[in-house]
C-alpha cells in the first residue's frame, strides 16, 4: 500500500499545472507554478499545490482578496448520442441527443459563455485568479465512447473545452462503448479535460481505506500514465459519498470533487463536494436557458 502512495508522490513531483493554449477558452494565468508543500496524509509526503510567483512589494502592497464564493453552472452530461432501440427511461434521461447538445453550445456561444476548468474555478476560489464573463464549465460522465466521437468535435468546432470524468476498467479492457486510453490521450492534447471517475462505477459508501484508495488513487495513476496529467478532481459514481471517502480524496491528494446535488455556488467549503446542474435528456433549450439564468 504504501508503494503506491510513494508512486503517486513521484507522479505528483512530475507534474506541473498545464496551460496549454486552447482556442476560445480561458487560461490559467501563466504566474501559477506548483510548490511542493507538506501534507497530512502519513507516507505522502509532498504535492504539488498551485502557488502565485510573489513579487517584491512596497509597504503599500494588499493581499488579494479572496471571493467568498463563486456563482458558476457546472453542467453535467452522460451521453450525447443517439438513443439505442427501446431506451429505459434511464437512458432516456440520460441521453441528449447530438443536435439539441449542438444547439446548447450555439447558444453559449452566441450569449458569450467561456469555459473554463475545475481548475480555473480551484484558483479562483483559493487563490483569488480572474474569471471571464459568463464562466461555465461542461462536464460529461463515465466516459462514454460517443465523448470522443460526437462532443470532442463539436467542442472544437465551438472553441470550448469539457472536463471528462472517466474509468479505468472499461478503458483498460476496450469496452466497446466506453473511451479508450488512446482516445483519452488525444483529448487531453488537444486540451480537454481527463478527470477521475473511480477504477469502477462502484457505490463507495461504507468501503475500506484499502478499496477506497484502490478507486481513486487507482485512477488517478492510470490516467497520469497514459494522458502525462494528473488528475486533480473526482466525480461520485452517482453521486454517493460519505466522510470517509472525502477524507480519502484528501489524503491522496485531490483538490475537489464534484456531485449529483443541483447547485451553481461554489465556495472553498464545499471544493470537495460542489454541486452541478444536470441537463435531461428530454429538456428543451428553453429549460437549458433556465438552468443558467434561475
Amino acid at each position: 500500500m504504501r508503494l503506491i502512495f510513494c508512486v503517486l508522490s513521484l507522479a505528483a513531483g512530475l507534474t506541473l499545472l498545464s496551460t496549454r493554449p486552447v482556442r476560445g477558452r480561458w487560461e490559467v494565468p501563466e504566474t501559477v507554478e506548483p510548490v511542493e508543500q507538506a501534507h497530512s496524509s502519513p507516507g505522502m509526503s509532498v504535492v504539488p499545490t498551485p502557488t502565485p510567483r510573489t513579487e517584491p512589494q512596497d509597504e503599500t502592497s494588499t493581499p488579494v482578496a479572496l471571493p467568498d464564493q463563486a456563482q458558476v453552472p457546472i453542467l453535467m452530461y452522460h451521453y450525447v448520442s443517439e438513443l439505442p432501440p427501446n431506451p429505459d427511461r434511464y437512458r432516456l434521461d440520460l441521453t441528449v441527443l447530438p443536435e439539441d447538445f449542438e444547439a446548447q453550445l450555439q447558444y453559449l456561444a452566441d450569449e458569450g459563455y467561456h469555459t473554463i476548468t475545475l481548475t480555473d474555478l480551484y484558483l479562483h476560489l483559493t487563490q483569488g485568479y480572474p474569471l471571464p464573463e459568463k464562466p461555465i464549465i461542461l462536464t460529461f460522465d463515465d466516459g462514454y465512447r460517443d465523448a470522443y466521437e460526437v462532443v470532442f468535435p463539436l467542442l472544437l468546432d465551438y472553441g470550448f473545452t469539457g472536463t471528462f470524468f472517466v474509468l479505468a476498467t472499461p478503458a483498460h479492457f476496450e469496452w466497446a462503448e466506453y473511451l479508450t486510453w488512446e482516445q483519452m490521450r488525444e483529448m487531453s492534447d488537444a486540451g480537454m479535460d481527463i478527470q477521475s471517475h473511480g477504477r469502477d462505477h462502484v457505490d463507495l459508501r461504507g468501503r475500506s481505506y484499502d478499496y477506497l484508495v484502490y478507486q481513486t488513487l487507482g485512477i488517478q495513476e492510470a490516467i497520469y500514465y497514459h494522458t502525462g496529467r494528473l488528475p486533480r478532481f473526482f466525480c461520485y459514481p452517482s453521486g454517493r459519498r460519505d466522510a470517509n471517502v472525502i477524507a480519502v480524496l484528501e489524503s491522496v491528494g485531490y483538490w475537489g470533487a464534484v456531485t449529483t446535488e443541483w447547485g451553481r455556488t461554489h465556495t472553498r467549503e464545499n471544493l470537495l463536494e460542489m454541486p452541478r446542474v444536470r441537463i435531461h435528456g428530454a429538456g428543451t433549450l428553453e429549460s437549458f436557458i433556465d438552468n443558467l439564468e434561475d
